[in-house]
């Protein structure tokens, strides 16, 4: 995160994915941040896409619609895109209707399960509770927000399908990141170090812990 390694990343950078751990750290400022922009309100610009998570362990696949969401006008997608569609189709819908319409739709769902199985890293359960978690960092008409909810699920045993089981109704709403939270001016030109900024915050609140990683969506 050194600037001169920031400048080896293609411009213009349009978002970035943060990955870091839930910690007791974490969770008291996470709840002093809430409590204290429901007491001052803050400027959220209306044209801020942003969705609630009821699909446990799915922040990922969240933040990447939250990262391309608010770029729409940057993206080249393919003819008759999926994402395309379920972006145009939940355009007007409120951040609880895209949760929901995201449960059923299935060309996300099958992305979703089978980039969860690639890799070398082993998927986590759809019963475990992960203690890391993505956000998305964007710019939107010219402030940095910050995108991301958390999700855990105490999916009840019995059923053997992938998404059945992740979406029963015993699941758990645990209210990280109810709403965007806006970091402040930023512009094309100064979006990544401005963004890096943030990320280093929260690697400041737990200095002893490595489980940190950023990705950069950027020009090809």
């Amino acid at each position: 995160m050194e600037p001169e390694l920031l400048s080896m990343v293609p411009r213009p950078v349009c978002a970035v994915l943060l990955l870091f751990p839930i910690t007791e750290k974490y969770e008291t400022f996470r709840t002093e941040e809430e409590e204290r922009i429901k007491a001052k309100g803050q400027d959220v610009k209306s044209s801020v896409y942003f969705m609630k998570q009821t699909i446990n362990n799915a922040c990922g696949t969240i933040g990447l619609i939250h990262a391309i969401a608010n770029n729409r006008d940057k993206m080249n997608f393919e003819t008759n895109s999926s994402l395309k569609k379920f972006l145009e189709d939940s355009l007007s819908m409120t951040p609880e209707e895209r949760a929901k319409y995201l449960e059923t739709y299935e060309a996300i769902r099958v992305t979703h399960e089978s980039s969860a199985h690639e890799g070398q890293t082993e998927a986590p359960s759809i019963d475990e509770k992960v203690d890391l978690h993505f956000i998305a960092l964007v710019n939107v008409g010219g402030h940095l927000y910050e995108l991301g909810l958390r999700f855990f699920s105490a999916a009840s045993e019995g059923s053997v399908d992938f998404f059945q089981r992740t979406l029963q109704p015993t699941s758990c709403w645990d209210g990280r990141k109810p709403f965007p939270i806006n970091h402040g001016e930023t512009s094309d030109d100064s979006f990544l170090e401005d963004a890096i900024e943030v990320c280093k915050k929260f690697m400041e609140r737990d200095p002893e812990e490595l489980r940190f990683n950023a990705i950069a969506l950027s020009a090809a």
